[in-house]
């Protein structure tokens, strides 16, 4: 058997594409320079792929913002406000990933989401009336040639045509049927140029066909590859699919005339199934997803050599796969130096994922794969019991009963007693919680981190920099207060370190959109809370004002959603063991006096099942009470919020409102407030903050721009039940944008407010 994986992680081991990149926006690299420097990481991660014996290895898997987008300006998918900026190819490129506000014009950024159930965001290509669909990138091309001067044959990635369509977002009278047979034109010269180049295997990344097909999707689907693939070339088609299981179009899709197909076995529930009950064509090669691509846990090789051994009985030609991209794992563990080697043994990042390829090669071609080296030091790993459960934690899960999910008073009599309790005005304005993180916070975090600070000193820097920012809140106007978040490191990873059950890595830094990484921390055994995690800064931040200020914390299936899960137990079970977690830090917040929480929840749609069908009964039906477990202890004057960011929500509305949270804010701004009908249609009975702009990118909110924004909002929305406030935490941007953006959302949302 070979081996493949379907795309390697692009940030490098120490985040060089996120500081070039940083210093390309700054101004303090050319283009050029920044060039060069992705040129000088594809070489690094080419030749460690090479060296690992991978026999596919993928090019054009690397991006500077968004491969979706890399795709979009491939075939010239650019939005006229956009290319009437009259910039450079790669300022256009960024100007659609990130707003553009200078001399060419001000344009916002193309909407991001999430990327199907994973915890990376992509950019939403817009095709309006004058977009002209052809091929008119070379990236694809420059990058396979690239490799092959280095020595190292690749498979060119690019998204499919019909994900691509699926995903793309039509702003005016234009449709799919009326650019599909442009953008078919527009991939085949692309193919043919491949195949003139001598290239001999493309994989088309169809992920969309893992979600619920109808008819009318399958017959889509089907009339793009038939037309696309009506002219012979001697390049190989690999048609790949990951996140779920293709059963809707499996039967029909292995009678077609391509080379390979991909399917994912470890998050497709049916593909061993479909496999079993349709066979696999005779002329086809499958590539088998059978190494998790997105969780860091070391495979369990029995169990994968006994699933390739049932793939096998359908189908001889088989290669090992990754279940997805390496994109969602960490780059090594060679620089987890402080990690002890009783846990790294249990892991295997993107470089480990290449070995685990190798070694599963290896045993399975030899002679006697039991008595293999390689085959008998897994083993090992798997013998002994990880964990020692926590009695108290299981406790407490069996004695829950239906009283621990309800609040009560209900939300209307809630309602009306924190109207009376608050006394705001109407439009009360807030922010979603965190502030920048400029460069003297970081160093005084890190100098503690290292021991050169005592807690003492970190601490009272700490409050020093919350001093500044309630008196900046005070003077820009705003209604509800934050502390700044100044402590925090990460809105899941600080979390984390005050509970037990994680585990924490130094470099393990993964991608969540354009230059934006994280580092999960890993759940490691049973959780509960070791010490209280936000209370002494909130409590001080409530001390040295008047103003209402906000207790900030993280929901738990946002916690769980952001972290690397265990496997061995249900999310289920780790969701509410966090749950308990956070409620005890909820009520010992409400004892200290602070009467407003925001328990975030930015994730909670990431990990939905993608299909319909499964959406209550393997999710919802647990996740909605979850939530409601962390605050249905607090009374009734006591005010609960949360936060949900950029997936798409319209369709899940009842479900949000049966979290039972008082205010919920959302973002909206970099999907044109289109969740605001949605609310509306639902009858939403929870107080609302939809996003008035978007902190992603870098431009200002003008006050016109944000009084549109809310006039929108109010013509769908009761007055009484609007909150203003921007679309995400501010941790990312600089006060020089930040400020005058919240000067203006101010005074928009008094104008406003005036006139009401």
């Amino acid at each position: 058997m070979k081996t493949s994986i379907i795309g390697y992680p692009r940030l490098g081991a120490q985040r060089e594409l996120k500081f070039a990149t940083e210093k390309y926006f700054r101004g303090k690299l050319t283009e050029g320079e920044l060039l060069q420097s992705a040129a000088n990481l594809r070489k690094i991660h080419w030749q460690t792929q090479k060296d690992s014996g991978l026999d596919f290895i993928p090019s054009n898997d690397f991006s500077f913002y968004d491969l979706l987008l890399d795709t979009a300006a491939l075939f010239n998918i650019i939005p006229q406000q956009y290319s009437d900026l009259g910039l450079s190819d790669l300022e256009t490129y960024f100007a659609m990933a990130r707003g553009y506000q200078g001399k060419a014009g001000d344009v916002k950024a193309l909407a991001m989401k999430k990327w199907f159930n994973t915890n990376y965001h992509y950019l939403v290509p817009e095709i309006d009336d004058n977009v002209e669909i052809k091929l008119v990138g070379t990236k694809p091309l420059d990058e396979y040639k690239e490799a092959k001067n280095l020595g190292i044959e690749t498979k060119p990635v690019v998204i499919g045509p019909y994900t691509l369509l699926k995903l793309t977002r039509f702003t005016e009278n234009k449709k799919s049927a009326d650019v599909v047979k442009d953008l078919l034109t527009a991939y085949q010269t692309f193919i043919d140029k491949l195949d003139s180049l001598g290239v001999s295997w493309i994989q088309l990344d169809e992920p969309a066909l893992i979600f619920d097909l109808t008819d009318e999707d399958k017959n889509f689907f089907f009339e793009i590859y038939k037309s696309l693939l009506t002219k012979k070339t001697n390049l190989k088609v690999l048609i790949q699919t990951y996140f779920g299981d293709i059963r809707d179009i499996y039967k029909e899709l292995i009678e077609l005339p391509i080379d390979a197909i991909g399917l994912d076995f470890l998050e497709g529930k049916k593909s061993l199934e479909l496999l079993q009950k349709y066979g696999f064509a005779s002329d086809k090669i499958l590539f088998a997803g059978v190494i998790n691509g997105k969780n860091i846990w070391k495979n369990n090789y029995k169990n994968t050599i006994e699933l390739l051994k049932e793939i096998s009985k359908y189908t001889e030609d088989i290669v090992i796969n990754t279940s997805c991209s390496l994109l969602h794992v960490p780059y090594t563990l060679k620089n987890e130096k402080h990690l002890d080697a009783e846990y790294k043994k249990h892991f295997a990042f993107a470089e480990e994922k290449l070995e685990e390829l190798s070694d599963l090669k290896a045993i399975i071609s030899s002679s006697d794969p039991i008595s293999h080296i390689k085959y008998k030091e897994n083993i090992d790993i798997f013998k002994s019991v990880r964990i020692t459960p926590n009695v108290d934690v299981q406790s407490k899960l069996k004695k829950l009963t239906d009283k621990d999910f309800t609040r009560l008073p209900v939300f209307a009599e809630r309602e009306k007693i924190q109207k009376e309790e608050f006394k705001f005005p109407l439009l009360p304005t807030t922010t979603i919680g965190s502030f920048p993180q400029t460069d003297d916070v970081r160093i005084n975090r890190a100098a503690f981190r290292k021991g050169e600070l005592t807690e003492t000193a970190y601490k009272n820097f700490n409050k020093e920099k919350i001093a500044e920012c309630i008196a900046l809140q005070e003077n820009i106007g705003l209604d509800v207060l934050v502390h700044g978040e100044f402590e925090r490191n990460d809105m899941v990873e600080y979390f984390g370190e005050c509970l037990d059950g994680f585990l924490f890595t130094e470099k393990a830094w993964v991608i969540s959109y354009g230059t934006r990484g994280v580092k999960p921390p890993i759940i490691w055994g049973d959780i509960s809370r070791l010490k209280p995690i936000t209370v002494e800064y909130s409590v001080y931040a409530q001390s040295i004002t008047k103003q209402t200020v906000k207790g900030m914390l993280t929901g738990p299936i946002t916690i769980l959603n952001w972290s690397f899960p265990r496997e061995d137990i249900p999310f289920k079970e780790s969701s509410l063991q966090i749950a308990f977690a956070i409620r005890e830090e909820v009520l010992d917040l409400e004892a200290n006096g602070i009467r407003i929480i925001q328990i975030d929840e930015p994730a909670l749609r990431e990990k939905l099942p993608l299909r319909k069908t499964d959406w209550h009964s393997e999710y919802l039906d647990w996740a909605v009470p979850t939530f409601r477990l962390v605050h249905s202890g607090v009374k009734p004057k006591t005010q609960i919020h949360t936060h949900m960011c950029y997936s798409e929500f319209n369709d899940i509305i009842p479900d949000i409102d049966a979290m039972d949270a008082d205010v919920i804010s959302f973002e909206a701004s970099r999907s044109d407030l289109t969740i605001i009908g949605a609310l509306q249609a639902a009858g939403f009975k929870t107080e609302v903050g939809p996003g008035v702009y978007d902190i992603h990118s870098p431009r200002v909110p003008s006050i016109t721009e944000i009084k549109t924004a809310l006039s929108k909002m109010l013509e769908k929305l009761p007055k009484e039940k609007l909150w203003v406030n921007p679309d995400c935490g501010l941790k990312t941007r600089d006060n020089k944008e930040t400020i005058p953006s919240l000067e203006n959302l101010v005074k928009a949302a008094k104008n406003i407010r005036d006139n009401l």
